[in-house]
């Protein structure tokens, strides 16, 4: 036992000596390998098959609506219906099997990795359609391209922005698509070194869940209040882009929880994929281009705020004088709470 009354962490996996359901699939080692056409065939190919589908769904209902913003509301959702397909879905299509007995076949750590995925995706789901729901009208993103270009907006859009998403979207899921359709890990490690990697990605996830979180509802609080300034205080003194910093930390502890129960090297895809993008894609980069254009016109005073900005606060990643920073101990010490509720969870289940 340990201080939160729970078994310690060399207990890997309360349920690696139960029954589970095995698919065909678990006895057959030449699909286990990222090098084999069968990870390709089962995994690869069909996440790119729903991320693409997806896409140009969303597509139809964005151009129909004049609502280019559609395509982030599509963002968490494809991935989240990417992971429970992989996990359950799949499962109950090819075996003929319940949901439950998929569910059932999954290791805890399995079932923990669907589970933060699951909280992460419908959380930014939820933000996303309701500040646009809140607004009205597209995202000032779009619009500003839309004027920039009316004619040819759309399909530079689908072509430039929505297809190439589904390719960004396919590498992103790797973490939480491929080790479902694994039954081996090529990296040997004991149950003590699992136990401790998977504390780490529990840590991890906390940490950027709360740097997500805090950073939009201090961004929505400082708009109801009739703040004409740029949002510089809370998580926001931390890094100019705390939200995309705690979206990189989340992505990241998908991949130590993998390294804690199926991995395969291909999943490391995952994170850096999803890093690049924030970074020179569609996150910050694009966000303070699009500020940029706006302020230097429409409101002179933000803009001189955003380049004094720039000047003393780190982008993305904080400076070493942000290790005084409160509010990056605060968001720390979510992280290491939230390994104490995982470990009481895991004890009550294998209890």
């Amino acid at each position: 036992m340990n201080l939160s009354g729970t078994r310690p962490f060399a207990d890997a996996d309360p349920f690696q000596h139960q029954h589970t359901f095995q698919p065909p699939h678990a006895h057959l080692p030449h699909l286990q390998h990222a090098s084999d056409i069968g990870l390709l065939r089962s995994t690869i190919l069909p996440s790119f098959t729903l991320h693409t589908t997806l896409d140009i769904a969303t597509f139809i209902a964005a151009k129909a609506t004049n609502r280019a913003e559609l395509k982030d509301w599509c963002w968490p959702t494809s991935q989240v219906l990417n992971a429970w397909w992989s996990a359950i879905g799949h499962q109950v299509y090819q075996h003929n099997i319940s949901p439950q007995t998929a569910w059932s076949g999954l290791t805890y750590t399995d079932k923990l990795l669907l589970s933060l995925v699951t909280a992460w995706g419908t959380r930014l789901f939820a933000r996303v359609a309701s500040r646009s729901i809140t607004r009205g009208k597209d995202d000032p993103r779009y619009e500003q391209l839309k004027q920039q270009d009316p004619k040819g907006f759309w399909w530079n859009a689908l072509w430039k922005q929505y297809l190439p998403e589904a390719v960004f979207l396919t590498l992103v899921s790797l973490p939480f698509t491929v080790p479902f359709k694994l039954t081996a890990s090529s990296l040997d490690l004991d149950s003590d070194v699992q136990a401790t990697v998977r504390a780490l990605g529990v840590a991890l996830f906390g940490t950027g869940f709360a740097l997500e979180v805090l950073a939009d509802e201090q961004l929505k609080l400082h708009k109801e209040d009739g703040r004409m300034d740029l949002c510089r205080t809370g998580v926001w003194s931390i890094v100019r882009h705390p939200n995309y910093l705690g979206d990189t930390l989340i992505h990241t502890s998908f991949l130590l929880l993998n390294a804690a129960s199926n991995f395969n090297p291909i999943v490391l895809l995952g994170p850096l994929t999803n890093y690049l993008f924030l970074r020179f894609v569609g996150g910050d980069r694009q966000t303070e281009a699009s500020q940029e254009a706006r302020y230097v016109v429409d409101d002179p005073a933000r803009y001189a705020q955003l380049q004094s900005w720039r000047a003393s606060k780190n982008s993305f990643w904080p400076g070493v004088k942000e290790i005084v920073n409160p509010w990056v101990w605060g968001v720390v010490g979510v992280g290491v709470a939230g390994v104490v509720v995982e470990e009481g969870v895991r004890g009550l289940f294998s209890t």
